[in-house]
């Protein structure tokens, strides 16, 4: 049976797209506006896959004339993307749709309505179902799909399936009803299975590594497994020079008062600083405030930061410098294990339910 092909918007340096390769899809499409990251993404899928792979359209998602985009004849395809979700974020302007990146959240799905592909899986912040102001607008566009898609929404967190960092992000999945049967259709909302989380409840489960000023009597408790624990990806001075990525970092213009933050002290507005037993905090790295090393006097490489978000270190990017940027693209992108498990149950779906 031939791979289930994908059009990918709003590509950034590929994660997603990476997670449902490995899942087993094929993406045949990929957009993405901005052109740094468009080379991101064709040094690091190229390095990863062995193939090279390039973003197909680079610019806006508004200037891509749909009737041109080869869609797969008499086969099953799928749109995924991400829209830049800095509207709908509990810390960001909180324009929702009014503001220009949710403008493009409602372009993503005018494209959905344009291509009318089987199905889609849109991932972006909760803040788009936490804000008034953003919630009842998204319901809105949600509803719009309801006549022609069964649609399925779920809060994810990335630390649950393995991932060590506590990310948590809404995803919207899709799938046209005329391909499923009625039982299905009229099952209400239990009608798909999102992926069974491996640690659930991971934050109040294991004894985490904390600074000394907020240890709690938690003695009773296991210590966490070493996958969810920031020191396995925390690449050694050993391995710096022969490791791409991994001397990429930025400098510290305060190094004296830095090293005076302790471990584990991730509670502060700025300068947080990793603990090696305990997961990472989200890694979204606006003006160069990437994470703190645990123990070296120094902030995480670009190599790191890419573990911390599950990427495979055969990823390479082999642009020199442009560190804010590399920062920015692996901040916004997709945990790639979390991408993957959720491919898999949507595959899993596709192949047991349509007809």
């Amino acid at each position: 049976m031939s791979k289930t092909k994908i059009l990918s918007f709003f590509s950034g340096g590929g994660f997603l797209d990476m997670g449902f390769e490995m899942a087993g899809f094929n993406i045949v499409f990929s957009n993405e506006l901005d052109p740094d990251f468009a080379q991101f993404y064709h040094e690091g899928m190229s390095n990863w896959s062995g193939k090279s792979k390039t973003i197909t359209e680079v610019g806006s998602i508004d200037d891509i004339n749909t009737s041109k985009i080869k869609l797969p004849q008499k086969e099953l395809f799928g749109i995924i993307g991400g829209p830049p979700c800095q509207d709908f974020s509990i810390r960001g302007s909180k324009n929702g749709f009014e503001g220009l990146r949710g403008t493009l959240t409602y372009h993503f799905y005018e494209k959905i309505m344009d291509l009318h592909p089987d199905f889609f899986l849109m991932e972006n912040v909760p803040g788009l179902v936490l804000l008034k102001k953003t919630k009842k607008s998204f319901e809105a566009i949600l509803d719009l799909f309801k006549e022609e898609y069964l649609i399925s929404t779920n809060r994810l967190n990335s630390l649950h399936y393995g991932v060590p960092q506590s990310r948590e992000r809404l995803f919207v999945f899709g799938v046209r009803k005329s391909l499923l049967k009625k039982s299905l259709v009229d099952k209400g909302d239990n009608w798909f299975c999102w992926p069974t989380p491996l640690y659930p409840d991971a934050e109040k489960t294991f004894k985490w590594g904390e600074p000394s000023s907020r240890m709690l009597i938690n003695g009773d408790l296991p210590s966490p497994p070493n996958s969810l624990c920031v020191e396995q990806y925390l690449v050694p001075k050993s391995e710096e020079d022969t490791l791409p990525n991994s001397k990429e970092l930025f400098k510290l213009k305060k190094p004296e008062k830095i090293r005076r933050i302790e471990e584990g002290d991730t509670y502060r507005p700025s300068f947080k600083k990793l603990h090696r037993a305990k997961y990472s905090p989200t890694v979204c790295y606006g003006n160069n405030e990437v994470h703190l090393h645990p123990t070296d006097n120094r902030r995480l490489s670009v190599r790191e930061a890419l573990r911390l978000q599950g990427v495979p270190d055969n990823y390479i990017l082999t642009t020199p410098n442009k560190l804010s940027k590399k920062f920015k693209m692996i901040g916004n992108g997709v945990p790639v294990p979390l991408a993957k498990i959720i491919a898999k149950s949507i595959k899993e779906f596709i192949y047991e339910n349509i007809k």
